[in-house]
């Protein structure tokens, strides 16, 4: 029986199929498709605007991603994540600048890759230290620990000491040319876009085929009720400082990749309301799914992006120039009523709509 086109969704004869990543040939040309689009037509077709769009669109996914991962899939609370996020870059960043790589490094480019894979490993370690409390608190509580990563880590630490190394102030320079992957100098929106596009990818498929391990379905099964997990034999504790791992560690290398799109770093780049606006992401894309961590980031950067425009087009008014003074209050004003409005018409998310489409095709004729 031929598996391509059914009007009943899709028949399965095994395992295997079941959890393909493709399980039809019009689900890979749509793939194909898309890796066209994402490789070529984007890249060679968009302005340097809209690139730098899409490079805020894929910083986003790689911040949220762990914080999906917490909360949509653990079901542990987190509103600290850009604490790890700033660990990440932070890291990065002293280990091009202040650490003495040999030569060969230096000369091949290997410096940034490297700092890139340790960023990510501290933070993930930084992540479990604050991550140790889920396993006697949950809830409000560990809402509150979470908050605490974010000003210890942000605001004590990094302002306070990490900012102060080699005697730089508060900010970090970033020369043209320190951001090197093998022979190519990382130094225009172009070529930061297809860094991101290769990390989103690569941490999305390792993300997900870990949720579809053993591991993942612990996690799963600790979100829906930590208790009866335990009963059946679940390491709680040791899955969810797993799971904090896991999500700072994406983090890290979410801050690290951020620095190559910065001339500057500093602590003002990780504030708490960045914490609070990832979580913004997942509420609106669809909590515990992948792709709400994608349509959510698309949503929340092309819609304030849309809006900015929306108010340089009245900017030689009066009106309009208080606005543009005060686009941050606008921008907070609008993520609030966003996260509203998706709570009362779709609480489930863009991930539930967009899933609903895809069966009113797979089923039709038979759909209502």
């Amino acid at each position: 029986m031929s598996t391509t086109w059914l009007p009943c969704s899709v028949y399965h004869q095994n395992y295997a199929q079941d959890h393909g990543w493709w399980q039809t040939r019009f689900i890979k040309g749509k793939m194909i498709a898309l890796f066209i689009i994402l490789f070529f037509v984007i890249p060679h077709f968009a302005d340097e605007y809209w690139l730098s769009v899409f490079n805020q669109v894929g910083y986003t996914v790689l911040g949220a991603l762990g914080v999906q991962l917490l909360i949509g899939y653990c079901g542990q609370i987190t509103l600290g994540h850009a604490a790890f996020i700033a660990v990440g870059a932070y890291t990065s960043t002293l280990l091009i600048l202040e650490f003495p790589w040999p030569k060969f490094m230096m000369d091949w480019g290997l410096a940034y890759p490297s700092s890139i894979i340790i960023a990510a490993i501290v933070a993930g370690i930084w992540s479990v230290l604050f991550g140790l409390p889920s396993a006697r608190v949950k809830g409000f509580y560990l809402i509150l620990t979470t908050m605490a990563a974010q000003f210890i880590t942000v605001d004590f630490l990094i302002t306070g000491y990490v900012s102060q190394i080699g005697g730089r102030g508060q900010a970090f320079s970033l020369p043209p040319g320190t951001i090197r992957v093998g022979p190519w100098v990382i130094d225009d929106d172009r070529k930061v876009y297809f860094m991101m596009i290769i990390l989103v990818i690569i941490c999305i498929t390792c993300l997900v085929n870990l949720l579809r391990s053993r591991v993942g379905r612990a996690w799963v099964a600790i979100r829906d009720n930590d208790i009866s997990a335990e009963v059946m034999g679940i390491n709680i504790v040791k899955y969810k400082l797993f799971a904090f791992f896991v999500a700072g560690f994406i983090g890290g290398i979410a801050g690290s990749f951020w620095i190559s799109n910065l001339a500057a770093i500093s602590p003002e780049h990780f504030p708490w309301f960045w914490s609070l606006w990832l979580v913004g992401v997942i509420l609106i894309g669809g909590v515990g799914s992948i792709h709400g961590t994608i349509f959510g980031s698309i949503f929340m950067v092309v819609v304030m992006e849309v809006l900015q425009l929306i108010v340089m087009q009245f900017v030689d008014t009066s009106w309009g120039e208080r606005l543009f003074m005060d686009f941050l209050f606008l921008k907070e004003a609008a993520f609030g009523l966003a996260i509203c409005v998706f709570m009362i018409f779709e609480p489930n998310g863009l991930a539930y709509r967009w899933w609903q489409t895809k069966n009113y095709f797979n089923l039709w004729p038979f759909s209502y």
